[in-house]
């Protein structure tokens, strides 16, 4: 079920109040599609759908092969859909036949050079409760296999969501069996199908957004570790943002169109911010010393297994591509410790109520210098006013400190741990999966990231 119009009935993600972390999760997810997903908890009215459609707005259009027949009817059933002109590695025999017929060449250069493109909305599928194994994943086309002969896959979800939003509403109340399966496909980005005399396989690279409500029923420990940001929709709201929320609804509700249009240049902004980063995501580096610290740190918290730590890299890069560097530094490996390690930590001390995460800033060509601190001021203005003082030593100590904030490399590795495996007090507003397993009877705890008002 490809959603039709999402974009035009979402609200903006720029309008949404509050959610600074979330917000911010859902841009890093966007960014690297193949960073693990984001499973939102939330309990009713709390934005969670809202925020999934806001981001989904936010996504670029992609170009896709068109394979119709020449006379406007459709070629033929096509193993992949969405297919990438620039990704000839994830075409199937029949989109490889089809370009023969276009006179081109398969293994050429250009493979796709005469072949005809167009540009669609990234697509939005909502997995619904209840859905079979067969149209999650695929089946056989039996109308399609009778009227040929031979077996015909029928595409499932997860191959119309390839290369935009796979969105899971009620995580905890999907079957076990169709949560497993979903997963497997998502979290290695392709899907193979072994069934009814049918071995094949097709991409599925698409960005995975779930949300549940905890007072329905917990989610099990193992699939929360599957996805690399778990994020609480719950906020704790002054009543003049409740208000500013309220008005926002009866505005969009009244009028849609004027309300994007009150909010269409930060839409645009935003969208563009998401185009770029994309674009410098493969050239982001991260080092091995930063490696390190997001390893010594998941050590720290008693993270088990080895997923967080290749969340957090890959957040980190996204953070770094977000905010138009192509070097990770001390601020992205933090947001990357925040949002993967943190909740899966099974030992931190309190985090500061007042510390809040907000979006990176626009991207931008030279950054401003550093002011020197005001020691060092007063330390050079006591050095000249003493003439006498013509010692060598202290010329070198002086060339030092003339040196310019852009001589020297900022900090790529922050100075301090944000866990520390002393802590043993744990803030009780980071357990919210642990709450909710405890209602349902499950044992086992795992801190969540509040979403910051």
């Amino acid at each position: 079920m490809v959603a039709s119009g999402v974009a035009a009935r979402s609200f903006p993600l720029a309008a949404i109040t509050g959610h600074g972390t979330l917000k911010l999760a859902l841009l890093l997810a966007a960014v690297d599609p193949g960073l693990g997903g984001v499973v939102i908890a939330g309990g009713r009215g709390t934005g969670k759908s809202v925020l999934a459609r806001g981001l989904h707005a936010l996504l670029p259009p992609i170009d896709v092969l068109d394979l119709a027949a020449p006379d406007g009817a459709p070629a033929g059933p096509y193993l992949n859909l969405n297919t990438d002109p620039q990704r000839p590695d994830d075409w199937d025999g029949a989109i490889r036949s089809r370009i023969k017929e276009f006179g081109g060449d398969p293994t050429g250069a250009d493979p796709a050079a005469l072949l005809p493109t167009k540009v669609i909305p990234a697509p939005f599928v909502q997995v619904p409760l209840g859905i079979t194994e067969d149209r999650l994943v695929g089946s056989v086309d039996v109308t399609a296999s009778l009227a040929s002969g031979q077996a015909v896959f029928q595409p499932g979800l997860v191959a119309e969501a390839h290369r935009g939003v796979l969105y899971v509403d009620e995580l905890n109340l999907l079957d076990d069996n169709i949560t497993n399966l979903l997963l497997a496909a998502v979290g290695s980005g392709e899907n193979r199908i072994e069934r009814e005399g049918l071995s094949l396989s097709h991409p599925c690279r698409c960005l995975l957004i779930a949300t549940y409500n905890p007072e329905e029923g917990a989610v099990r420990d193992h699939l929360l570790d599957r996805f690399a940001i778990c994020l609480s929709a719950n906020q704790i709201l002054e009543l003049e943002q409740r208000v500013e929320i309220t008005q926002s609804a009866l505005a969009q509700a009244e009028s849609s169109d004027a309300f994007r249009a009150k909010w269409q240049e930060d839409t645009d902004a935003l969208a563009t911010q998401l185009l770029l980063a994309r674009q410098w995501l493969p050239d982001v580096q991260i080092n091995r010393e930063q490696i390190g610290y997001l390893v010594q740190e998941a050590l720290r918290g008693g993270v088990e297994g080895h997923r967080s730590e290749l969340y957090a890299v890959r957040v980190a890069r996204a953070h770094a591509a977000l905010s138009g560097r192509d070097q990770v530094e001390a601020d992205d490996l933090q947001v990357a410790v925040r949002l993967v390690i943190a909740p899966r930590a099974l030992q931190m001390p309190p985090q500061d109520p007042n510390q809040q995460m907000e979006p990176p800033p626009p991207p931008q060509g030279e950054q401003p210098p550093e002011e020197p601190p005001e020691d060092q001021n007063q330390d050079d203005e006591s050095d000249n006013d003493d003439p006498e003082d013509d010692d060598p030593e202290d010329d070198s100590d002086e060339n030092q400190e003339e040196e310019t904030p852009e001589d020297q490399a900022p900090p790529s590795i922050p100075e301090e741990f944000l866990l520390d495996p002393e802590a043993t007090a744990i803030d009780p507003d980071l357990l919210l999966f642990s709450a909710a397993k405890s209602k349902s009877g499950g044992s086992g705890s795992r801190a969540v990231v509040f979403s910051d008002s």
